[in-house]
């Protein structure tokens, strides 16, 4: 769909919902209600996604088995708990674009960022720096700057912060050639965020790759706000690592267990030290206690301890929703309803709108960040006492996020015309 068939009215909105194959996956979660009962327009799936309706069902039956099974509901449950990350672990894949021996689920982002960076973040006294946008999510900042003192680095001259230019809000791959053409031999990381938070730029996860390994740096992306969101298709592209959660875009719930995938390349390489736990080890002599650590190959074998099934029971809620939409469907859909959402900002009269977003939507996911012009944090409150859920990040900024999954061209419509009204 392109600009020149969208419409500004109510009427099309509607009609973009009854002929869209997606929007029966709506009534499949909770959109929350004010205490009259009306629903919010809820358009902040990139900090907490919704919950779908089934979630509640499938951690009472883990519930249920812990309560009749007790300890042998680790081969016993219904869904039993020893493979129980394995039941995750293909729908999961298919939605970052890996093969099922990259991608594991466990831990939390953060915490699996550091577990990655032991084995992929192996400084010398020359090559030490670690790139990441200027821009990126705090954690990821305050981690490599802690892992960079942790090996005895300045943490402030080890890294190097791939900035937007003077005036300008979004990064540009020709200065980071720049960065790696002047301090490649110094860089031993790139760690980039696939979706920026804050702008929602989109960054070529295979060119930052093929860029990075051509000056024998690794290469890890966060996909905090890509996967579910994007397809980053991770074993094509290349990267060494990556990282992300799945509270956002994969409605998991708040503060549930992250993803990591480890390219193949890697699922056997002897020399790569890591900090290991026993869910890494064998899964057929586990539970002989008295063996040497003998790795899983691939992404498991990072994994440390037996995972928590009740958080994994929520992502299977949310992944088999999304194994059955297809995530092509779903990305498709995103382009089209965040293409619509530009369509009516753009439509408002006047200058008071603009979209910090890259335009193509090769560059960007779901999330459109504005700044409203001579706008401070009232707007944004008076958005959200007007029952429209967004995000507002300082110091200007609006993002606004509709997740195609359970988000319609309604939602759409009637956030724009609040906000019209409020300006």
């Amino acid at each position: 769909m392109t600009t020149a068939t969208y419409e500004n009215t109510l009427a099309f909105a509607k009609e973009q919902d009854q002929n869209d194959p997606l929007h029966k996956f709506r009534k499949e979660f909770h959109i929350p209600t004010d205490k009259n009962g009306k629903e919010h327009v809820y358009l902040c799936g990139n900090s907490l996604g919704l919950q779908p309706k089934n979630t509640q069902k499938y951690i009472q039956e883990e519930l249920n088995d812990w309560s009749k099974f007790g300890v042998e509901g680790h081969t016993e449950a219904k869904h039993p708990w020893m493979p129980y990350h394995e039941f995750l672990t293909e729908k999961m894949a298919k939605i970052v674009g890996a093969k099922p021996s990259e991608v594991v689920m466990m831990n939390t982002l953060t915490t699996n960022l550091h577990l990655m960076m032991v084995s992929f973040y192996r400084p010398t006294s020359k090559k030490y720096k670690i790139v990441i946008e200027s821009d990126a999510f705090p954690s990821d900042k305050y981690a490599v700057e802690s892992q960079l003192d942790f090996h005895g680095f300045d943490k402030k001259e080890g890294l190097i912060l791939w900035k937007p230019r003077k005036g300008e809000e979004l990064c540009r791959f020709e200065d980071l050639e720049k960065i790696m053409e002047e301090h490649g031999d110094e860089i031993a990381l790139l760690l980039i965020g696939s979706t920026n938070y804050y702008t929602g730029q989109s960054f070529p996860i295979k060119k930052i790759t093929e860029l990075g390994h051509q000056h024998n740096a690794k290469v890890g992306i966060d996909l905090a706000h890509g996967a579910g969101n994007i397809q980053p298709n991770l074993h094509e592209n290349g990267p060494d690592f990556a990282v992300w959660c799945s509270y956002k875009y994969l409605n998991s719930g708040p503060g549930s267990l992250g993803g990591c995938f480890v390219h193949e390349r890697h699922a056997n390489d002897s020399n790569l030290k890591r900090f290991a736990g026993w869910w890494g080890h064998n899964k057929q002599t586990r539970f002989n206690m008295r063996q040497e650590f003998d790795p899983i190959p691939g992404a498991e074998g990072w994994q440390l301890s037996n995972p928590p099934i009740l958080s994994m029971a929520a992502i299977r809620a949310s992944l088999d929703l999304f194994d059955e939409a297809g995530f092509d469907n779903i990305r498709k859909k995103s382009v089209e309803l965040t293409g619509y959402l530009e369509f009516l900002l753009q439509e408002i009269e006047g200058d008071q709108i603009e979209i910090i977003t890259p335009r193509n939507p090769e560059e960007r996911g779901c999330q459109l960040s504005i700044k409203v012009k001579n706008a401070n944090k009232e707007l944004f409150n008076k958005l959200m006492n007007a029952g429209v859920i967004a995000d507002w990040r300082e110091p200007n900024v609006i993002r606004i996020a509709p997740a195609p999954i359970y988000n319609s061209y309604e939602d759409v419509y009637n956030m724009v015309s609040i906000l019209k009204e409020l300006l």
